[in-house]
């Protein structure tokens, strides 16, 4: 079958997610993708960029790359900020789109792109990739196939890993809300595509937001900067189907839980645990109890959950790309899209709405 063509915007040289996810992941599927085109800001970091990742089109401009004829897909890889400009461009030209999560900065910008990507009838998916997990996939199989019975509550406590008291140089702009890459639209926001993927939308949330840290060091610099994003992120309320909901992101690393999900039901219970609380990066442990069971035990993730070779930060980037060859030649409908993403940003917007108001949010019947 003829190999899909991947064109990527923002592969820097030096550092950045596509340098550490998306082309590894590209290259573990050899058999379904070739990386034909890269483009970044400068003629200088595209060359060496084009060299060191074996891409014969290095450009130095967006343009080029979406109006290539060598390119089936864009992957848009850069700060959130420039995601509309660049989804656009690369939708207008007709081309599919693999676009990082967050979609857009904030709710509107969503949407432009959703309806742009429906009126240009291609297929636009959004890397909230912690669907693509194993363990998350396997843990909604084992709540449809009624592991737990019916679902009572859940909960979900999670370090954003960022968002603490030090930040490299290049990740500072995570910590200023008007970007749009807070703990809430990042860490939050692909934990709950996690949780809402198994155990569905959410119906209605309260929430309380606050910026406890005041600032924030430059590693290795000494150099203070004042914090404008918020570092506490509380949400409690009810999912579609009447379970109780409650989920607590805390700004940096703690010494005590990282990652920490609980599903509990009427026959049984479920946990999730990893490392860190990027939900979408790190490896996920699923643990489960039923019936005349009083603990808890490891439940191994089945083989068939694992769509791509594991590759650390990148494994569930491969997953996703894994599925989006499957959704781009058959139709099927495995990748989160636009339209999904928009889902996403819209529970994102009531919590920010409940915790400024104080008011709890209704949500509209979801996906």
């Amino acid at each position: 079958m003829k190999r899909i063509r991947v064109g990527i915007i923002g592969a820097n040289p030096d550092r950045g997610w596509a340098a550490q996810a998306h082309i590894p992941a590209l290259k573990s599927l050899s058999d379904d993708f070739e990386i034909t085109a890269l483009s970044t800001s400068r003629r200088e970091s595209a060359d060496a960029a084009g060299k060191l990742f074996g891409v014969p089109l290095a450009f130095d401009n967006h343009q080029e790359l979406v109006n290539s004829s060598a390119v089936d897909v864009v992957a848009v890889t850069v700060k959130v900020p420039h995601h509309l400009e660049l989804a656009t461009a690369a939708l207008v030209a007709g081309k599919a789109v693999y676009c990082e999560w967050p979609l857009g900065n904030g709710l509107k910008e969503a949407e432009i792109l959703a309806a742009l990507a429906k009126k240009e009838g291609v297929l636009a998916v959004a890397g909230l990739q912690a669907r693509s997990a194993p363990a998350v996939a396997y843990v909604h199989d084992l709540i449809q196939q009624g592991h737990v019975g019916e679902v009572l509550s859940t909960t979900l406590i999670g370090s954003g890993m960022g968002w603490g008291p030090t930040v490299e140089r290049y990740n500072a702009y995570l910590n200023d809300k008007k970007n749009g890459a807070t703990m809430l639209s990042i860490a939050l926001g692909h934990a709950a595509e996690a949780l809402c993927h198994c155990l569905g939308e959410v119906r209605e949330l309260s929430a309380t937001m606050t910026m406890r840290r005041k600032s924030f060091t430059i590693a290795g610099t000494g150099e203070r900067k004042p914090m404008a994003a918020d570092d506490q992120v509380c949400v409690t309320g009810l999912l579609e189907g009447g379970a109780a909901f409650s989920i607590h992101y805390r700004g940096g690393i703690s010494r005590g839980t990282n990652m920490l999900w609980e599903i509990n039901g009427t026959e049984g219970d479920l946990q999730l645990t990893a490392a860190g609380g990027q939900a979408q990066i790190f490896e996920l442990t699923v643990r489960g109890g039923k019936g005349a069971q009083s603990s808890l035990e490891v439940l191994p993730v089945p083989e068939q959950y694992r769509w791509a070779p594991p590759q650390g930060p990148g494994t569930n980037v491969a997953q996703a790309y894994a599925r989006f060859a499957r959704d781009y030649r058959e139709g099927t409908h495995l990748c989160p899209t636009f339209d999904d993403a928009v889902t996403r940003h819209r529970m994102l917007d009531a919590i920010e709405t409940a915790a400024t108001t104080g008011q709890r949010q209704t949500l509209a019947a979801a996906r």
